[in-house]
C-alpha cells in the first residue's frame, strides 16, 4: 500500500521511524532514518528498522563474508524496491522477505511515491564487512 503522507505512514510503521540516518547519509540518495532494534554486544544478530522517504534509496552495495553473512530484509510498511545487479527490480510491500546472500551486489529503497520501512537483519558470519559502491542512477530508478 502506497504511503505518501508521513503522518499516515507513522501510524502503521510499527517499529518507529527513528533518527535521521546521518552516519550513513553519504550512501543514500534522499532522506533515510534508522532505529536500531538490538544493541551491539547484546546479540549476535544486528536488527535495525530502516525508513526511507519517498524516492530514497541506498547505493549499490555488497555484504562480504568469508562464510555465512549476508542480509535479510523484512518489509513492514509502505512500498519499496529491491534489485540485484543484472536482475529485474522486485517491488516490496509489507510482508515481503528478501534473503540476500553474501557477495551479491544490490540496492533497496522506497518507491518514488511512498514512504517505506524494513527491518534489516545482518546475518552473522565470519569476517563480515559491507562495501558501499556507486549510487543507483536516476535513470535506472525512474524506469521502475
Amino acid at each position: 500500500m502506497k504511503m505518501q503522507n508521513r503522518e499516515v505512514f507513522e501510524k502503521v510503521n510499527m517499529f518507529g521511524t527513528g533518527a535521521p540516518n546521518d552516519a550513513f547519509a553519504q550512501y543514500f540518495t534522499g532522506e533515510s532514518f534508522l532505529r536500531p532494534l538490538t544493541r551491539p554486544g547484546e546479540s549476535t544478530v544486528s536488527l535495525a528498522n530502516v525508513t526511507f522517504a519517498p524516492g530514497c534509496r541506498n547505493n549499490w552495495h555488497i555484504h562480504h563474508a568469508k562464510s555465512g553473512g549476508g542480509q535479510i530484509l523484512l518489509c513492514t510498511a509502505g512500498e519499496g524496491w529491491y534489485q540485484e545487479e543484472g536482475k529485474a527490480a522486485v517491488r516490496l510491500a509489507p510482508g515481503s522477505v528478501i534473503v540476500i546472500p553474501a557477495g551479491v551486489k544490490h540496492w533497496h529503497g522506497a518507491t518514488a511515491d511512498s514512504w517505506f520501512s524494513h527491518i534489516a537483519v545482518e546475518v552473522p558470519g565470519e569476517e563480515t564487512s559491507n562495501e558501499w559502491l556507486e549510487p543507483v542512477s536516476d535513470e535506472l530508478y525512474r524506469k521502475l
